[in-house]
């Protein structure tokens, strides 16, 4: 980029919800300084990573919470006595005086519009900075990407076509038929709330699989490593609800109580007033709500990270976060790290193993 100055360091992290701000605790740990040995950059426009797009009703207990950050617990940033928190507000606190504490200096709103590769260099370019490093340590996550698959009839449909990512609250859908689509806890929490207000159908690809009992360890592992063993041979990352199923909570309980989980199945096309399946049925609707996910919010990286023929990418590494035809880049927080204590692990790996590629060597 003619003009700008490039500044010089050894490793940009692009991202600081809780991958980057975990994968920078730890270059700290290696001896690094922000600013010559690494940097970090954000796009959000404050501390608090995708957590403080939320909506308001999204909670935290202080016993189901978030996993901490290595070296400060959430708990003790929280007010003395709160045993249920909003999300969008605890946890970019959270993160805000995490980021004080150690000093981590953010470059933000700053978004990474770019990454090439110069004579064994990378070129990182926002629309304010400009860098240039040995490494990357890519934690951008899923947030900035969602997903919502292509349908015949799209765009005849004259209501509204809404994500995840667009809920703020159920009162807008009062007075609307809403369609709701997927069968992930999100899809299960907004079809909740937004029940409560107005007339719904749920849809989803498969007959929703509700499991009886707590998500324990050995059920994480099981559903980490299934993942795992996806992108290890480059293929795209799977839901974890796909290997846990859905928790039969005292909520989905009630919910079965109102009659609300009734499930249809998808959907074959869109039409300009609703939904039509292969059997000719329809149904009429004012807004379709996708709950179907989100994938890595990787286009920046586009130029610099090999994709295979499906549009995969293969990643090895002690923990699967390194990318296999690239070392010099690692990805946290996707596929088997996109959980806050999965993050966390892979911060610690990725930067051990791309610390000591580019030859670190702690002073």
């Amino acid at each position: 980029m003619a003009g700008k100055i490039r500044y010089k360091t050894k490793i940009v992290v692009i991202g600081a919800g809780q991958a980057g701000l975990s994968a920078s605790y730890h270059l700290l740990r290696l001896g690094m300084k922000l600013g010559p040995d690494f940097i970090v950059i954000d796009e959000a426009p404050k501390a608090g990573g995708a957590w403080q797009f939320r909506w308001d009703s999204l909670t935290l207990s202080t016993v189901n919470k978030i996993h901490d950050l290595p070296g400060m617990s959430f708990e003790e940033t929280l007010e003395t006595g709160e045993s249920e928190v909003r999300a969008n507000v605890s946890v970019p606190h959270y993160f805000d005086l995490y980021e004080k504490k150690y000093g981590i200096k953010v470059y933000r709103p700053s978004k990474v519009e770019s990454v090439t590769l110069q004579q064994d260099h990378f070129h990182v370019d926002t629309s304010e900075y400009s860098f240039s490093s040995l490494g990357i340590i890519n934690a951008t996550g899923t947030w900035g990407n969602p997903y919502i698959p292509k349908y015949p009839g799209a765009e005849l449909f004259q209501g509204e076509q809404l994500h995840t990512k667009n809920y703020k609250s159920a009162d807008y859908f009062k007075g609307k038929h809403v369609i709701i689509v997927g069968g992930g806890i999100s899809a299960i929490q907004l079809l909740d709330q937004i029940s409560e207000v107005t007339t719904t159908t749920w849809v989803t690809r498969r007959p929703p699989e509700f499991r009886e009992g707590p998500f324990d360890d050995v059920a994480g592992s099981r559903a980490v490593a299934m993942v795992e063993e996806r992108v290890r041979q480059g293929l795209e990352p799977m839901s974890v609800v796909s290997v846990t199923g859905l928790p039969l909570s005292p909520a989905i309980k009630k919910m079965e109580e109102r009659g609300v989980l009734e499930r249809f199945p998808m959907f074959s096309e869109i039409t300009e007033t609703g939904i039509k399946w292969e059997d000719g049925r329809e149904e009429k609707a004012d807004i379709i709500l996708w709950n179907t996910g989100f994938k890595g919010d990787l286009e920046h990286l586009k130029d610099v990270v090999p994709r295979e023929p499906d549009g995969g990418i293969i990643i090895d590494g002690r923990l699967a976060t390194r990318v296999a035809k690239e070392p010099r880049i690692h990805l946290v927080g996707y596929g088997p790290s996109a959980s806050t204590i999965g993050a966390n692990r892979a911060g610690s790996a990725a930067t051990r193993e791309l610390s000591k590629l580019i030859g670190w060597e702690r002073p």
